[in-house]
């Protein structure tokens, strides 16, 4: 085995995408790899504090965390590559769509399918850098990617994930097994 020291190397790495509104009413939306859920109802962020859309979840505290499609790839790698404190207008740039949330002050963007709406609920100064921590106060979903009983269709998605090893993107595809069922027939071993 080769070794490589100490590195962040874990995939896969999601890729989901911040919504805020900044102190204008403006759309910024980031991507973030370093977060996830982290209790049935939480989700954290791990950012670093320059990032506008800190300032925006701090005045604002509220955002949404959106699922991107390989539709919208280039649009949500340019929201990483475009910083919103040089590029103010980085969202309208992309030419996606937003509109209000019903719930939390934060923007949905429309052309991701699915978008949790979330409330902030502390914002963790630590040694390694800031985690927000927000309750998810509604998941809402695009008819395109349900399945003929209503659920969320993963498959559907056409999500994407990150590879932070090479920094490349890659589909996600097809199932290859189920939970707590493939590897129950070795229960009887």
């Amino acid at each position: 085995m080769k070794d490589f020291g100490v590195k962040p190397y874990l995939f896969p790495m999601p890729v989901y995408m911040i919504g805020t509104y900044n102190e204008d009413g403006t759309v910024d939306s980031m991507p973030m790899a370093w977060g996830g859920i982290c209790a049935e109802n939480m989700v954290a962020l791990n950012l670093e504090d320059e990032h506008k859309t800190v300032a925006n979840l701090r005045a604002r505290g509220a955002f949404t965390l959106s699922v991107p499609g390989i539709d919208t790839l280039a649009e949500s790698d340019y929201m990483g590559i475009a910083s919103a404190v040089k590029v103010a207008d980085k969202f309208e740039r992309t030419g996606l769509h937003a509109v209000k949330s019903e719930r939390v002050d934060a923007p949905i963007i429309t052309e991701y399918p699915l978008t949790l709406e979330c409330k902030v609920l502390e914002m963790q100064e630590q040694p390694y850098g800031l985690r927000v921590l927000g309750e998810i106060v509604n998941v809402l979903a695009d008819e395109k990617v349900l399945d003929e009983l209503g659920r969320i269709d993963c498959g559907k998605l056409n999500t994407f994930l990150f590879d932070q090893m090479r920094n490349d993107y890659y589909a996600v595809g097809e199932i290859c097994g189920k939970a707590w069922h493939s590897g129950a027939p070795l229960l009887k071993k």
